[in-house]
């Protein structure tokens, strides 16, 4: 049991770390410049947005009451994916482990900067996809191989 649990924090935390370091660097990067945006690519861009919604920037409001509700709903389902990363195997374990990783740096962000950073932006031409960060990135990942999973269990039955 012990086992599982550290596996489950070694993931989430090396997850966590990479995502603090990486928005770390980019608000040094930035300084106070809220207009922040460096070409990297022909489709990569840093530019530094302050999302106070939810993923990809979804239901940002204005008013703390809103953004608070949100976060305590946040805060609860990391909460429930810990339990499922804990008492979770093999792939699925990882998957839930890379979800916790990820929440856990917006959660980070939501509760010391009022919103999460974020500041990476694909593009072709003028076609934006939404600017996310590291932890999105894991959060969608475990997501995506959660349901190729369940869709390959169900295919099997």
């Amino acid at each position: 049991m012990l086992k599982k649990k550290i596996i489950t924090f070694y993931i989430s935390s090396i997850i966590f770390i990479f995502d603090r370091l990486s928005k770390y660097f980019i608000l040094e990067l930035s300084g106070s410049d809220d207009n922040f945006n460096i070409s990297v690519t022909s489709f990569l861009n840093l530019n530094l947005i302050w999302n106070s919604g939810i993923a990809f920037g979804l239901f940002s409001f204005n008013d703390q009451f809103y953004y608070n509700i949100i976060t305590l709903i946040i805060i609860i389902i990391t909460l429930i994916i810990l339990f499922l990363a804990i008492k979770s195997n093999g792939v699925e374990k990882i998957c839930f482990s890379m979800i916790l990783g990820g929440s856990l740096g917006n959660i980070f962000d939501r509760l010391y900067y009022s919103a999460v950073v974020d500041f990476i932006d694909i593009h072709i031409n003028n076609i934006h996809w939404f600017i996310f960060n590291i932890a999105d990135i894991f959060i969608s990942l475990g997501v995506i191989i959660l349901i190729m999973l369940e869709f390959r269990i169900r295919k099997k039955t």
